[in-house]
C-alpha cells in the first residue's frame, strides 16, 4: 500500500495513521499505535475525543487514494462535524493499536458522510463523520 504521508494533506508528527490495510471504493482501512508524542495527549493516553482526528485521517487516506487513482492531485478537506460518536473508552492507551474503518454512505463532488469504527483490544467507537472537499477550481 501507498505510504500514508502521500496520501493526506499532512506531514511530520500530524500524520497519525501507520499504514493502511485495505481499501476499495466505498471505504479505506487503517491502522496506528497511540503515540506518547504529547501531540493529543500525555505519555500514558490519548483522550477517546482525539479518535474523530483518527477518522478523519482515515477519511482523508480514502480520499487521496481515489484522487492517486484518479491521476488528480491530493486536496485539503474538511471536518464539517461529527454524529452519534460513541466511545467504551474514555481515552487509548499509548502503546495500543487501533483498526480504523471508515466507509462511505454518502458523496457527491464535495460533501461526503462516513460510518466510521475504531477497535482495539478492549475498544469500540463509532461515529458517523460530515467532510467538504472544495472543488479542484476553488483550491
Amino acid at each position: 500500500m501507498n505510504d500514508v504521508a502521500d496520501l493526506i494533506p499532512h506531514s511530520g508528527s500530524m500524520v497519525l495513521l501507520d499504514r493502511i490495510i485495505d481499501y476499495d471504493d466505498q471505504g479505506l482501512t487503517a491502522e496506528l499505535v497511540v503515540r506518547a508524542d504529547g501531540l493529543l495527549g500525555d505519555h500514558e493516553s490519548v483522550p477517546a475525543w482525539a479518535g474523530i482526528e483518527y477518522m478523519a485521517q482515515t477519511i482523508a487516506a480514502y480520499a487521496g487514494m481515489m484522487a492517486t487513482q484518479a491521476g488528480e492531485p491530493i486536496r485539503l478537506g474538511f471536518l464539517l462535524g461529527t454524529r452519534r460518536y460513541h466511545s467504551n473508552v474514555a481515552a487509548f492507551k499509548v502503546g495500543s493499536a487501533l483498526t480504523i474503518k471508515v466507509e462511505k454512505i454518502m458523496q457527491d463532488d464535495n460533501l461526503g458522510v462516513f460510518d466510521c469504527r475504531i477497535q482495539g483490544k478492549g475498544v469500540e467507537v463509532t461515529a458517523k463523520l460530515n467532510v467538504y472537499q472544495p472543488p479542484l477550481n476553488n483550491i
